[in-house]
């Protein structure tokens, strides 16, 4: 039967706690950092060489989703009761509301160093070390809002901007897309900061800190964030019925995304599943 991630305003207390607790638990036992090390690994942009699995290309949706239901599954295998829940960044706005609160994820970091110092993951907890990344900082960091250059999260409007999109991706298949569910809800756009950081992208901004880059999964939010961003792609599959994920196959010999990015029924590292076997989860998982 398919268990239930949950709008993190849902949770009970003793969800919150357990659902911590469990994160805290994989952390301890070594577990949490090779999320940490496996993004790092995988997050290839445009202007490097070889295969975008994970971010830039057509399958930022079904490698994500599959690395969600890896770190759910290390949770759940601690407390079988536990799901990732989702923030919703339409409707939790604020820099003091779900999910930075005391009991979950705890809030933004001090105005000297950025270091969070509230809440369970904060390092004088000693709970939460930062021993993978693209610092040397053992600290976790955020910078919400981003006091000193302000952003402002996605909008539902923004987000309804994506889901309307007829098709799931488009040539050339990148960050430079202008069409295309995908790079609309993944939010690669030129122009300037506010303009230029789309939906997924603009969160990532907004919170700072930790989750700048590849080493963002350091920052537990970052599951939050991709099970709501995860839950627009099942509405997008649902709203447009028959519209799967594209390219079908691989761009010609010719083409510079040749080779670079993962068609349809081909495999994505490191599991070796393919796009469409992640399109339909609804035998493991709903959102509610």
């Amino acid at each position: 039967m398919a268990y239930v991630r949950k709008d993190v305003s849902m949770l009970t207390s003793a969800e919150r706690r357990r659902f911590v607790n469990a994160l805290l638990e994989i952390k301890w036992r070594g577990v949490y950092d090779e999320f940490v090390r496996m993004h790092i690994a995988y997050y290839t942009a445009d202007g490097e060489r070889g295969l975008r699995a994970a971010h830039m290309g057509p399958s930022f949706l079904p490698w994500h989703r599959r690395f969600l239901l890896e770190l759910e599954g290390a949770l759940r295998r601690v407390d079988p009761a536990v799901t990732v829940p989702y923030w919703d960044w339409t409707r939790h706005r604020s820099t003091t509301s779900l999910p930075w609160t005391d009991d979950l994820l705890g809030g933004n970091g001090r105005s000297s160093d950025r270091m969070v110092v509230t809440g369970p993951f904060a390092y004088t907890q000693g709970y939460w070390t930062i021993r993978e990344g693209v610092t040397d900082g053992p600290f976790l960091t955020r910078d919400l809002g981003r006091p000193a250059d302000p952003i402002t999260l996605p909008t539902k409007a923004e987000l309804d901007s994506a889901l309307a999109e007829r098709v799931y991706d488009t040539s050339p298949w990148d960050s430079t897309c202008t069409k295309g569910f995908r790079n609309k809800l993944e939010g690669w756009k030129t122009g300037r900061d506010d303009v230029h950081w789309r939906n997924h992208n603009r969160v990532h901004r907004w919170v700072g800190g930790a989750m700048l880059g590849g080493a963002s999964v350091n920052d537990p939010v970052f599951w939050l964030h991709h099970a709501f961003v995860d839950m627009q792609w099942t509405r997008w599959q649902r709203r447009h019925k028959g519209a799967g994920y594209l390219p079908a196959r691989q761009p010609g010999p010719g083409d510079a995304q040749s080779g670079r990015i993962v068609a349809r029924h081909e495999k994505m590292p490191p599991w070796g599943v393919t796009p469409d076997e992640m399109e339909d989860v609804s035998r493991i998982y709903r959102y509610a």
